[in-house]
């Protein structure tokens, strides 16, 4: 049973009103603007070529089918770098050290942090995410399963910044960025994020872990995001779902084919939905009209070979920069301080 305790002792940000267990509390800080998400979100559908910024895929459905990705036989991420934190944990807790604040980016059900409170012992545990609803499941959870930490929750856009410093007691802080999910950014994007992450561990012995996905043979990397089971499909159309309820749109996502491809050149897996036949859909009150084979960008996922990603981090402002891996290559994880 869920504790109705609804902390008010919050200066800053808007407290949700969630039932949380008595020692946890989620502040939204996320934009206040939803007027100009929305104007983002139509002009990206009706710009040429269209885009959906991959923020959209995650409502509930696509949370839960995102976890569902997670476990497909195609999807080597989540095993791998699980295999890695399994080997290496000993060395990576001691880089990381214990007893300091643990921030979580991109939480989500807060699954892959949780497996670490034991050895990191944190005094403090801050999720981050834009998953309203992930958050809200999770925290109680973890926040009655490890009384002594301080378990806290935001809300928040990456792709609009990232402040967490009302957020943050003074003391050393670990970022934990785990899934690669970097990779959403373009590398300007993802170099300026680390830049934001590195400006707030100013206190001694704080640091990044961070894992992030390699270059690799083509066809494994597509498999990845093309499984034969079709829930990357699944997930991928149900963005449109998401974009449906917010602008009161009416796409049919079965009018729209997952297609996945890996640019070379780039580095980075790109993912569509295109359009199988014409069709118009009233976007805001105008008509947007969709030509067969026209597609939808909804998400790129860059991959780093170790050296890259290690410059990347330097020219964060990050120092020392340790790195491990599994045997074959297929995945790296980072701590950098």
């Amino acid at each position: 049973m869920y504790l109705d305790s609804r902390r008010t002792d919050i200066a800053d940000g808007n407290l949700r009103g969630k039932p949380f267990a008595d020692d946890a509390w989620l502040v939204d800080r996320r934009s206040p603007d939803r007027a100009a998400d929305r104007r983002a979100l139509v002009e990206g559908l009706r710009a040429m070529p269209a885009s959906i910024a991959p923020k959209y895929f995650y409502d509930e459905a696509g949370c839960a089918l995102f976890a569902e990705i997670c476990r497909l036989p195609e999807y080597y991420p989540t095993r791998v770098e699980a295999g890695i934190f399994e080997r290496d944990r000993a060395a990576i807790v001691a880089a990381a050290g214990r007893g300091r604040q643990l921030v979580d980016l991109g939480a989500g059900d807060c699954a892959k942090a949780a497996q670490w409170l034991p050895w990191l012992a944190p005094r403090r545990y801050v999720a981050v995410d834009i998953a309203e609803d992930a958050l809200a499941l999770a925290l109680p959870h973890l926040a009655r399963a490890h009384r002594g930490v301080d378990v806290r929750g935001v809300l928040a856009d990456f792709t609009r910044g990232l402040d967490l410093r009302r957020d943050l007691s003074d003391g050393a802080t670990t970022f934990f960025y785990p899934g690669s999910s970097i990779g959403n950014f373009t590398p300007a994007e993802a170099l300026a994020l680390l830049r934001t992450i590195r400006q707030h561990c100013d206190d001694p012995g704080s640091g990044l872990l961070i894992g992030v996905d390699t270059v690799k043979d083509p066809a494994r990397l597509v498999a990845a995001y093309d499984d034969a089971a079709g829930i990357t499909a699944a997930f991928n159309r149900n963005i449109l779902r998401h974009v449906n309820r917010i602008l009161g749109t009416a796409f049919a996502p079965v009018a729209f084919a997952h297609v996945a491809r890996y640019d070379e050149t780039a580095g980075r897996i790109e993912i569509h939905l295109e359009a199988r036949a014409p069709q118009a859909v009233e976007i805001d009150g105008v008509e947007r009209r969709f030509e067969a084979g026209e597609r939808i960008h909804t998400e790129d996922s860059w991959k780093y070979a170790p050296a890259a990603f290690t410059a990347m981090l330097q020219r964060a402002g990050f120092g020392a920069v340790r790195c491990w891996q599994d045997p074959a290559g297929d995945f790296a994880v980072y701590y950098a301080s």
